[in-house]
């Protein structure tokens, strides 16, 4: 079968597309036809050995897909040969079949195509968690997205606005900025702009910012902190400019304000599998209701996926790219 390989970190020319042995099927996991992945930043920076968790060489990337199940193992009582899924994890999506633990899988809504599941799971579940788990969002409140067209950051606004909150979303190209504006968002800001905290004062009347919501860092960060408003959170989300920032701790003092952590996958694998399961729900039951309507940023061939992931390491993709693997 055909999977991308990565066999040494390095570069992006150590990432390529190979044969590899479609994986026999084990108790308590099933065996996916894969039909669609989703190629998001975190999957980039483990395919180049730069996420702080690591996989053992070699190893396939990708951490979302969606697909047929085509077999299922002895104890497997509740997913059948047939059904739609999507699933994932930390590695492996990447290729035309995957080996899932069961736990790992979810069927989808009728109405969800392959390419929306494969693009949906992480980024939305991540939105719901962050937002509304650990920033407690309210009706009325003002979100600040920052880094707004990116994959992660269009599940945000999208999520917010469901939410309630006026949503004001930050990103570094006219283009990116149209994009957030067309999905949702309130407003948009150019947070490469040095009067740009200028521009969210006068969004905000001069009250500042209820909540941000980070996943980018780097000295974007401690701006977009100190936008903040009396008890505003910030969400840290993860660190897509490549520095991880430091913040004057003062300033939480002086804001009474919160610096809060979001790790959707600890969330769910470790910590409170069952409220992640809900989450999941909600979001589909989101979907399935007409309440959240997305699309892949762009959606290539299978074969495409290398230069899909140059463009995701550039940072010009706009949402999150899709690659369609078979019919």
């Amino acid at each position: 079968m055909r999977a991308v390989l990565v066999e040494k970190f390095g570069s992006l020319d150590d990432i390529r597309l190979g044969e590899t042995a479609k994986p026999p099927v084990k108790p308590g996991h099933v065996l996916v036809a894969v039909k669609a992945v989703g190629i998001g930043f975190v999957d980039v920076l483990g395919a180049l050995g730069r996420y702080q968790v690591k996989q053992e060489l070699p190893f396939v990337p990708g951490g979302e897909l969606a697909g047929v199940v085509e077999a299922v193992g002895e104890g497997v009582g509740d997913i059948h040969p047939g059904d739609r899924v999507i699933g994932g994890g930390f590695a492996g999506a990447w290729a035309e079949y995957v080996l899932c633990p069961a736990a790992a899988v979810r069927r989808m809504p009728e109405n969800m195509s392959f390419e929306q599941g494969a693009m949906f799971r992480t980024n939305y579940a991540t939105a719901l968690h962050g937002l509304r788990d650990r920033g407690q969002v309210a009706p009325g409140e003002t979100l600040l997205v920052l880094g707004a067209a990116g994959g992660t950051g269009t599940a945000a606004l999208q999520v917010g606005k469901i939410l309630g909150a006026r949503v004001i979303a930050a990103a570094s190209t006219a283009e990116k900025r149209a994009a957030a504006l067309q999905l949702g968002a309130d407003e948009a800001v150019d947070y490469t702009d040095p009067a740009w905290r200028e521009a969210l004062k006068a969004l905000t009347n001069g009250k500042g910012i209820d909540v941000v919501f980070d996943p980018v860092g780097g000295a974007t960060t401690e701006q977009a902190f100190r936008s903040l408003a009396w008890k505003g959170r910030h969400l840290v989300v993860g660190y897509a400019s490549g520095t991880i920032p430091a913040l004057p701790i003062n300033l939480a003092l002086l804001k009474g304000a919160s610096l809060v952590g979001v790790d959707v996958a600890r969330f769910g694998n470790m910590h409170e599998p069952a409220k992640a399961q809900a989450n999941l729900q909600e979001l589909f039951d989101w979907f399935a209701a007409g309440k959240l309507s997305f699309a892949p940023g762009k959606v290539i061939p299978f074969d495409e996926i290398r230069q899909a992931i140059t463009d995701v390491d550039g940072r010009r993709s706009i949402g999150k790219i899709v690659a369609r693997i078979g019919a």
